[in-house]
């Protein structure tokens, strides 16, 4: 079974808590989560969304300070081990 979804990463715990509520004030559906192991950089948590809603994402980006930001990832449960790509 293949499970996909998006993860935004950051460098602060700060910044996750406040994408994650800013997201939610646009009505997207995410939960904090661990950062994948992929993702070797970071605070630990990261924001965990739709791919579907990969737009809305980046729309909240553009009217965020990015600069704790790590980057957008699309990551994919295949065979039961986690692939992590950047979100293209």
């Amino acid at each position: 079974m293949r499970d996909a979804f998006g993860v935004a990463a950051f460098r602060s715990r700060q910044q996750v808590l406040w994408f994650e509520a800013a997201l939610r004030r646009r009505g997207v559906p995410v939960e904090v989560i661990s950062t994948p192991r992929d993702i070797a950089m970071g605070c630990g948590l990261s924001v965990r969304f739709p791919l579907s809603r990969a737009a809305d994402v980046r729309q909240a980006l553009a009217g965020f300070n990015t600069g704790n930001l790590i980057g957008l990832y699309r990551a994919e449960y295949d065979g039961g081990r986690l692939r992590v790509a950047p979100l293209r």
